[in-house]
């Protein structure tokens, strides 16, 4: 077994939620296997979800316009934010944990992403800059493990929520696979205010399942963009899957 560092990022508001009963048991199987885990409590750690200039030593917004990757000194961005950067490039897997809301991330975790995954980090403004599968935490995996009070069927290819898989798109293609990241399929716990206590013993089984095989899950697909777009980032002719329209098309 390959023994890994772990980051989790974490967002739920209660200290006696589904969630947090499942974050400490996903601390407690990954350790129990050897690996070392970190976690960001986002609320714990009162993060704060709103993005400024400041954030980044940037003193008016004209500065920004226009400027190259580099060009900020690393000294000006907040402390908050470097000690998250330092977590996810210390670590080899990532997995970010929240209930969805509103068929996305809570405010919290969106904030954390806006701020951690800034300019220089997460994306660039030149032409030159990689991403899609070649972005600065290359090389890293990650998997999202959320729940929702919408059952299976409400999530599936004709439920009216619509797919998961569309739902976690912007997610895991548009920030994880985006900076490089090899993203797993994610762990949905569906139905979780109806859960017993059968139903959660069986929800933990799966939960470290899918823990214990991390290192060896086959990554989702998805189509680098050093290799299967060309120079208008369009998927280049012939490479859609049969079919295929939307999302799914990005899919090898």
């Amino acid at each position: 077994m390959v023994v890994m560092k772990i980051h989790i990022v974490y967002a739920h508001p209660h200290a006696a939620s589904l969630n947090a009963a499942l974050r400490d048991e996903a601390v407690q199987t990954l350790e129990g296997l050897g690996h070392t885990v970190t976690v960001s409590d986002l609320y714990a750690m009162r993060w704060n979800p709103v993005a400024d200039f400041d954030d980044f030593g940037i003193e008016a917004e004209g500065t920004f316009v226009g400027t190259a990757v580099g060009a900020f000194e690393a000294d000006a961005m907040k402390a908050d934010i470097k000690a998250e950067q330092e977590k996810l490039l210390a670590a080899d897997a990532v997995v970010l944990q929240f209930p969805l809301w509103w068929f996305t991330v809570p405010a919290i975790m969106k904030g954390w992403i806006d701020r951690v995954f800034n300019v220089g980090f997460g994306y660039g403004v030149n032409r030159a800059w990689k991403r899609y599968g070649d972005g600065v935490l290359a090389g890293k995996r990650a998997m999202v493990l959320v729940t929702t009070g919408a059952a299976e069927s409400h999530l599936s290819d004709r439920g009216i929520n619509g797919s998961i898989d569309d739902l976690l798109f912007p997610l895991q293609h548009g920030v994880l696979f985006y900076t490089g990241m090899q993203v797993l399929p994610p762990e949905v716990v569906t139905g979780a205010h109806l859960i017993d206590e059968s139903g959660y013993a069986d929800t933990v089984k799966r939960l470290r399942s899918r823990l214990e095989t991390l290192a060896e899950t086959e990554p989702i697909a998805y189509r680098k963009q050093a290799e299967d777009y060309d120079e208008d980032k369009r998927l280049k002719p012939g490479l859609e899957p049969e079919g295929a329209t939307g999302f799914a098309l990005h899919l090898a």
